[in-house]
């Protein structure tokens, strides 16, 4: 799905669209004001192929012998170096190779075990470079556990309970054809994680190692940026240039220095207080001690620009289930005094002493006992892998290496405690222990509603808007209303939101209330709230102070966002010869339109980013505007790039007209020379394309057999390791043959040559379509089938 976002002054809210559908053409609530418009993102993407998990994959690593032997060398612990190697990854389902990969240590202490953890960084030496939107590994060691488990364990936990986090799964680490034993593959945390999850990855991304404990320090944001061991506390991994921590610092200031009374109404402006409160749950069910909460370490926190709100997000998680090096009893460690007893930890003793956080905390924790967090869940779970990853674990001679462990403490490790220090109870065991434990310590009070996820989407057919929102409660809900306000100065309307499957909420009985409100075709601004009320008469309201606002009216202008390509490797030149991102404008009224007063932007919060040139476009027009972040090239060059994991792309209107959206897209993931845009041109929905920047568009589905196979002969059709491409005709000739999947993908490129081979052997089965090219004029081949 994707979604417009709105803020006022002190709270942000979402729109939903459906996806790979223009705003334009199935939204009428556009932006205006202080406006944002993001991807409502799956903040719990499937498990891409090399994320699966129910299969040990294999990872290999080619690398000079003198380039390893400097990784692992005593006193190089510290060192960040990418050393150029090739890796191949197989687990079966997909089987990939990449040259020219960055390979390096990573981790805090654990770089000083002997059994290391690394990292793969596909982009360091081939930049913009992603792999099912991934662009660097982690392959870590998980050298402190017996088990190699315990970080999987949770990490799917983290998933279960509906915290966003990374994806992972185990494989086996080869480097120069030596085993090196079973490695957790974890999705690294970065822009594209932020991308992935929250629609957006433009907001500031810090990385909180210890001694991050969220102590005020003043109110000068430079202050925040305190350093230990070598590198900052809270270390911001985005936006790098600007190293601005204002935002982090008055988060900060909020958390510490506002009355407990005002606490809920200012810190759930600026964090997203809800899903945190899930993350103490979930650290105090599974002995996390290794985070924000007792040892002020190992957490990221994202501003995500969809919703203004900080977002909390668990790293390192192979301290739990029993692990320790305090000597502290963990499994029985009373779930209301978790955090560090004699140090600042704003973010468990500040939020406990408001009543309702503490009363939601014991209700997520009652909610995971009873749904994930006990035996008949758990346990067949984790039996899976125990018998999954032993194979794997038997021929790990790294293993041993750091404290000796063997096969039988591996299997013991599971289910009792080891005679190792920091290993004073198995998995199974703590497990049982904790659950019981906090049964026992459990104080459920009645809470007043939760209401999350609030929205305004659209209801596609008909073009009407509406309110959403998520409401739970330990009860049952009794009532949900939407106070809506026209323009501020209209008397407020008291509209009642249903879960029934038939007021553009989700599936009847689901969670999700909705309520369809009147289209409107002229600017209007739009104030409201929502109102919760349980069967006990417990009240909740969202914003918990204030009123969302958005103003909702439409563009008439005929200017369309009619194809683009967010990775161009080797489709189109712009007039520097460089391949270079780009965006095709179409004019497909009557009348001609003039572009100077108009924006292009690819931040939805940022309308007015790039002013269109001072030119007009004629009806039937074509325009293409090269995003590559290079102005000074000419007026058809825009300020931005675009980014291939996925992003926003939009045409605003004039200040005048306050800067209203005429066309947008949030489109996904993009492949490289893939093209995507609207057909038919200017009105028709976004669907993958022959790339055609300047010229009409033709859906690649659309394309049938060769219409003149005088000029080139195709064999074998079938093919199987190979493809033989023949002209007949030496005297004229295109200058690019290119081979396609029926997804519009480029597959290879060659220059062109009487007689052109294609290695097919590597390609599944499956249609593939041929084209010729010259300059950016193509001309459809005809296709070939692999079997």
């Amino acid at each position: 799905m994707s979604t417009f976002t709105s803020q006022h002054a002190d709270f942000p809210f979402m729109i939903y669209c459906y996806p790979t559908i223009t705003i334009r053409t199935m939204c009428s609530i556009l932006i205006l004001l202080i406006t944002t418009c993001a991807c409502a993102q799956d903040q719990f993407p499937d498990y891409a192929p090399i994320y699966k998990d129910d299969v040990v994959g294999r990872v290999d690593i080619t690398i000079p012998p003198d380039s390893l032997n400097i990784i692992l060398a005593p006193g190089n612990e510290e060192s960040d170096y990418p050393f150029h190697a090739t890796f191949l990854f197989d687990n079966g389902t997909i089987r990939d190779t990449f040259q020219d990969i960055g390979f390096l240590l990573r981790g805090n202490t654990s770089r000083y075990s002997m059994k290391k953890s690394f990292q793969i960084s596909l982009n360091t030496y081939a930049p913009g470079r992603s792999w099912y939107g991934v662009e660097k590994i982690n392959l870590n060691g998980e050298h402190n556990d017996p088990t190699v488990s315990r970080a999987k364990i949770a990490w799917d936990l983290l998933r279960d309970i509906g915290v966003p986090a990374p994806r992972s799964s185990h494989v086996q680490l080869y480097i120069n054809g030596e085993y090196y034993g079973l490695y957790a593959n974890v999705e690294h945390i970065d822009e594209e994680f932020a991308q992935t999850r929250f629609g957006n990855k433009d907001g500031n991304l810090f990385k909180c190692l210890w001694p991050a404990d969220m102590d005020y320090l003043g109110s000068d944001p430079n202050l925040y940026k305190l350093s230990s061991g070598g590198r900052r506390v809270y270390e911001l991994k985005t936006n790098e240039e600007q190293d601005d921590y204002t935002d982090l610092a008055l988060l900060i200031d909020i958390l510490n220095n506002t009355s407990i009374d005002d606490l809920p109404c200012e810190l759930e402006n600026k964090f997203n207080v809800n899903n945190f409160l899930k993350v103490i749950a979930f650290d105090i069910m599974t002995g996390n001690w290794d985070g924000a909460l007792y040892n002020k370490n190992n957490f990221y926190l994202y501003h995500n620009q969809a919703t203004g709100l900080f977002e909390y997000i668990p790293y390192d998680l192979d301290n739990t289930f029993g692990i320790d090096w305090f000597n502290i009893d963990w499994a029985n460690r009373n779930i209301y005094t978790w955090g560090h007893p004699g140090e600042p930890r704003p973010l468990y003793w500040r939020i406990l002493e408001v009543q309702d956080y503490r009363d939601r905390i014991s209700y997520y924790l009652n909610t995971l006992l009873h749904d994930h967090y006990k035996e008949d869940v758990l346990f067949p779970k984790i039996d899976d892998l125990e018998t999954m990853i032993t194979p794997s674990v038997l021929t790990d001679l790294h293993y041993t290496l750091d404290y000796g462990f063997n096969v039988n403490d591996f299997h013991n490790g599971f289910s009792q405690e080891l005679p190792f220090f920091h290993t004073p109870i198995g998995v199974k065991q703590f497990i049982s222990t904790r659950r019981s434990v906090t049964l026992q310590q459990l104080q459920l009070n009645a809470i007043d509603p939760i209401i999350s996820m609030v929205s305004t989407p659209t209801k596609v057919l008909n073009n009407e808007n509406s309110i959403r929102a998520y409401v739970s409660d330990d009860q049952g809900i009794s009532s949900v209303i939407a106070h809506i306000r026209w323009n501020g100065t209209a008397p407020v309307e008291l509209l009642t939101m249903y879960d029934d499957g038939t007021h553009s909420d989700h599936d009847p009985n689901d969670g999700w209330y909705g309520v369809v409100l009147p289209s409107t075709d002229t600017a209007v601004i739009l104030y409201y709230s929502i109102q919760a009320l349980d069967i006990n008469g417990h009240e909740s309201l969202n914003p918990v102070c204030g009123t969302y606002q958005v103003t909702l009216g439409s563009s008439a202008i005929t200017l369309a966002l009619n194809e683009f390509m967010a990775s161009n490797v080797a489709t189109a030149q712009d007039e520097f010869g460089e391949y270079d991102d780009w965006v095709e404008l179409y004019n497909y009224g009557t009348e001609s339109i003039y572009l100077g007063d108009y924006y292009l932007s690819d931040k939805s919060n940022d309308p007015t980013k790039w002013s269109l040139p001072d030119q007009s476009i004629e009806p039937g027009q074509y325009l293409l505007i090269w995003a590559d972040e290079d102005s000074e090239q000419g007026p058809l060059h825009a300020n931005f790039k675009l980014s291939a994991d996925g992003e926003f792309i939009g045409i605003f209107e004039s200040d005048v007209n306050s800067n209203v959206l005429i066309d947008g897209l949030d489109f996904g993931s993009q492949e490289e020379d893939t093209a995507y845009g609207r057909y038919p041109d200017g009105t028709g929905p976004f669907s993958s394309l022959f790339p055609s920047p300047g010229s009409s568009n033709q859906l690649i589905s659309s394309i049938g057999e060769a219409q003149d196979l005088t000029v080139f002969s195709l064999y074998p059709n079938p093919m199987e390791n190979e493809l033989v491409i023949q002209t007949k005709l030496s005297d004229t000739h295109p200058q690019y043959i290119i081979l396609y999947n029926v997804l519009g993908q480029v597959i290879a490129q060659k220059a062109w040559q009487p007689v052109l081979t294609f290695d097919t052997a590597h390609l599944p089965e499956g249609i593939y379509l041929i084209a010729s090219r010259e300059n950016n004029s193509f001309q459809w081949i005809g296709k070939v089938i692999k079997q």
